[in-house]
């Protein structure tokens, strides 16, 4: 299973951190320069949840934006209790 939302397949995305030396000009300096860059990843923000799929309920992986925007049905909250048992 990848680390992407199951409801609109948003996954991780590549990127870079810069990183920079040098006073801003503004701030009376030459200016700030690029020293170095290295390579990371972004990643979505996966939550994993219970919902209904299919009338089941299962455990998916989904993004919070789907969960924010309404389109994670969630399943019906239970209200039987046990049976007690019989002595």
């Amino acid at each position: 299973m990848s680390f992407q939302c199951s409801i609109c397949g948003k996954g991780s995305i590549k990127g870079h951190r810069i990183i920079r030396s040098g006073k801003a000009k503004k701030e009376g300096g030459i200016g700030t320069h690029v020293t170095a860059m290295t390579k990371r990843r972004f990643f979505p923000n996966l939550q994993r949840v219970k919902a209904l799929i299919n009338g089941t309920v299962r455990n998916v992986m989904v993004c919070a934006s789907c969960m924010k925007a309404g389109r994670v049905v969630r399943p019906p909250v239970r209200t039987w209790k046990p049976e007690p048992k019989a002595a």
